[in-house]
């Protein structure tokens, strides 16, 4: 893919794309990939299938409105309907910081797999090293570089598995657009997996925070939207491809940890230790777009976290891990979380393209009828989708 534009711009660009790819790809991702391989088999390809499409499409529209506006997302909600933005940077703060517990605690159990130290010790470490990663001067560097690392060893490692395991590559690419039965609910699950929440926006506010707005970016920006979809979608069909390897080797993976068990089948106890690599960079990435984006929300609404940004984004990943060591995974704060997050993605999309109506938002510029259109497509089956879910959770909490 070429982006045509200055070094420094490229970087920023590629950046954001790894930030927003990384961000996805976090240990629920790869649980809940492997859970679904297991059942739905070579089926589960038409689920990957459809909800990239999906993903692309609110990845292009929320992207395209935050660079022409030059605004984050709290901000352009707030001129759409006044107080609006405030709701939503809470939603995505309670949710993102919900998710870092689980984020903290995946890059713990991804530690103790390589050196076999006590879970809480290894809990300690993950929240010091994300912590790490923001104390330097130049944060939207090192986050730009730590993404991309992280990124690309995860990439290169699910495809030595996927190699090893041997999976009927061709058998998935025909279930991919003719299943046997179209998996419905591993389908909508992942399109809020891959743009729920704090996701859709990360990339967009990191590409707001280097100054690469206006118009004249929007080309490139595009491109970069389009990159972060992709290396989600190869890491996801990856995996999905080593996890289809071992189940069709005949073997039953651990319900219990699922993504682990495929691994371990799949390569040993070298692919056990992969694992765990792999494990570990996903939930750090996780832990950096969680706690960066979150706090961008709150940053333009609350002067005292502007001018301490750094310090908000250290303190935000110092309580999760503090929640996670003192008080474990707090099911009611995750089911919450969980089932508001469904509600996020409808909400903020139809905020962005209501807002390409505006010309106090967006000057002159004219959004794409095609991507509008499918915009409201990609809203009203995630609201579908948030309200079934909630209903359900409310059900059981009753």
């Amino acid at each position: 893919m070429k982006i045509v534009t200055g070094k420094k711009n490229l970087s920023v660009l590629i950046g954001a794309a790894f930030l927003m790819a990384t961000s996805s790809i976090g240990p629920g991702f790869i649980t809940q990939t492997a859970s679904f391989t297991s059942q739905y088999k070579l089926d589960f390809a038409f689920a990957i299938l459809v909800s990239v499409i999906f993903s692309v499409v609110a990845q292009l529209n929320v992207w395209s409105i935050i660079v022409v506006s030059k605004q984050r997302g709290q901000d352009i909600s707030n001129k759409v309907l006044p107080g609006l933005g405030y709701f939503i940077a809470f939603l995505i703060a309670l949710g993102g910081l919900a998710f870092n517990i689980g984020n903290i605690g995946g890059a713990a159990m991804g530690i103790q797999i390589l050196t076999g130290l006590d879970i809480t010790i290894t809990a300690a470490i993950s929240g010091m090293l994300g912590i790490l990663l923001f104390c330097s001067p130049k944060m939207g560097g090192v986050l730009d570089t730590s993404t991309k690392i992280f990124g690309m060893i995860m990439l290169v490692l699910i495809a030595y598995m996927a190699i090893v395991t041997a999976p009927p590559v061709g058998e998935a690419v025909k279930h991919a657009f003719i299943p046997d039965v179209p998996p419905l609910l591993a389908t909508i699950t992942l399109i809020g997996g891959t743009v729920g929440g704090y996701i859709t926006f990360a990339g967009g506010h990191r590409l707001v925070d280097a100054g690469i707005t206006g118009v004249e970016h929007l080309k490139d920006v595009r491109q970069s939207a389009f990159m972060g979809m992709t290396i989600d979608a190869v890491v996801r069909t990856l995996l999905f491809l080593a996890v289809l390897g071992v189940v069709t080797m005949g073997f039953s993976l651990d319900p219990k940890d699922p993504a682990g068990s495929a691994f371990l089948y799949g390569a040993g106890e070298i692919g056990h230790k992969i694992f765990g690599i792999v494990f570990f960079c996903a939930a750090i990435t996780s832990v950096i777009g969680a706690a960066y984006t979150s706090v961008s929300f709150l940053k333009t609404l609350i002067p005292v976290v502007n001018r301490n940004e750094k310090l908000t984004i250290m303190g935000f990943i110092f309580v999760s891990t503090c929640i996670l060591i003192f008080l474990g995974k707090p099911a009611t704060l995750l089911v919450l979380a969980g089932s508001l997050n469904g509600l996020i993605l409808p909400i903020t999309l139809a905020v962005m393209l209501i807002a390409t109506t505006k010309k106090r938002i967006v000057g002159e510029y004219k959004h794409p009828k095609i991507l509008l259109y499918l915009g409201w497509i990609v809203v009203i089956v995630s609201a579908y989708i948030g309200v079934t879910s909630l209903g359900g959770i409310m059900k059981l909490m009753h």
